[in-house]
């Protein structure tokens, strides 16, 4: 008999363990306690997974020639975007995600000149919002035009979207009643999971890259809630001088600390609260881990997971927050 697989997160299933993953009470169930709690209660719960496992996928998905989509975060475009290229030297489409989260003025045409101006080696480039269906009907037609036989792969990181994306993707063009795990999460997914969108095209949905980088790994329930953002972003500009910080959402200080007075514009999600303080008279999350910064002008500070920081004139900048989360600066994405 054929391995039985959770039809929402891929992992085997079994009876016999309820603290192992894929654990179900009933082997004729279609989905393990995991997923099902997540799909009928809301109740999340981490599975921990290594990179070597992933990365053991991509050099599967290398040995074919099959198209890969490769689906990233528009609030966290990768300092590092040909990692994948490491390992598959497959066709991709570049996918960028959750473009509905930002504000409703932003031009698309500038968001792909910038994408241009780094010069990766994709097939295309498009941008989607796999919650609002929007341009998932170009998307479909790129991906049949540009596969090279029945299979697609969707790669990417962890809570880029990929499974909400897919499952856009089954609704729109298949009659499966298949439906893969969402969730805030980091590694909902925990498997490959192949769906028969139709006698010509199956997608196959892969783990996603563990990002230690990511502020999602270290906050709980409530706060990740707060910090995916999940409707269009207010950006919150602040006009800072020197020895100002600005504390966003008890999580990361900024300190401006030389510099004309400038401005500070930060694209996070609605949900996250930030003050403006003196920062000589404030030692609030000073004691986390301190990354300096030279800005030039107008360039974004990113922080990974979270958002990022638009910066207009040249500046000092200080950052205080958890030593394990990334940060990097480009030039101004918007």
């Amino acid at each position: 008999m054929s391995e039985k697989c959770c039809l929402g997160c891929g992992v085997k299933l079994q009876d016999a363990n309820i603290a192992q993953a894929g654990y179900t009470t009933s082997l004729e169930n279609d989905y393990c306690r995991r997923c099902f709690r997540m799909k009928n209660y809301g109740e999340y719960q981490t599975v921990a997974k290594s990179n070597e496992e992933y990365i053991e996928i991509l050099k599967a998905i290398n040995e074919t020639n099959d198209l890969v989509v490769h689906v990233v975060d528009i609030l966290n475009l990768d300092s590092d975007l040909a990692f994948i290229r490491k390992y598959i030297g497959n066709e991709m489409i570049l996918v960028i995600n959750k473009i509905d989260v930002l504000p409703c003025s932003t031009k698309e045409e500038k968001l792909l000149a910038y994408i241009d101006e780094l010069q990766l080696n994709y097939r295309t480039v498009i941008l989607i919002s796999a919650n609002k269906n929007y341009h998932i009907d170009e998307l479909y037609k790129l991906i049949c035009k540009h596969k090279t036989s029945r299979d697609v792969y969707f790669v990417g990181r962890t809570n880029t979207g990929k499974s909400s994306l897919i499952n856009q993707l089954i609704k729109n063009y298949s009659n499966s009643n298949k439906e893969l795990t969402i969730s805030p999460l980091p590694s909902t997914t925990l498997n490959k999971i192949s769906i028969d969108l139709s006698h010509e095209l199956t997608v196959i949905d892969t783990p996603g890259l563990v990002d230690g980088g990511s502020l999602v790994h270290y906050v709980d329930s409530i706060m990740l809630k707060k910090i995916s953002p999940r409707k269009e972003i207010k950006p919150r500009t602040y006009q800072l001088k020197k020895n100002q910080c600005l504390i966003i959402g008890d999580l990361v200080r900024v300190d401006y600390v030389e510099g004309e007075k400038n401005s500070f514009t930060l694209y996070l999600s609605n949900d996250v609260k930030v003050k403006r303080m003196n920062a000589l008279k404030h030692d609030c999350l000073k004691d986390l881990c301190k990354v300096s910064y030279e800005l030039k002008y107008c360039e974004d500070i990113v922080i990974h997971g979270l958002g990022w920081i638009k910066v207009v004139e040249k500046g000092s900048v200080d950052l205080y927050l958890d030593k394990n989360i990334e940060t990097f600066v480009r030039k101004n994405l918007i």
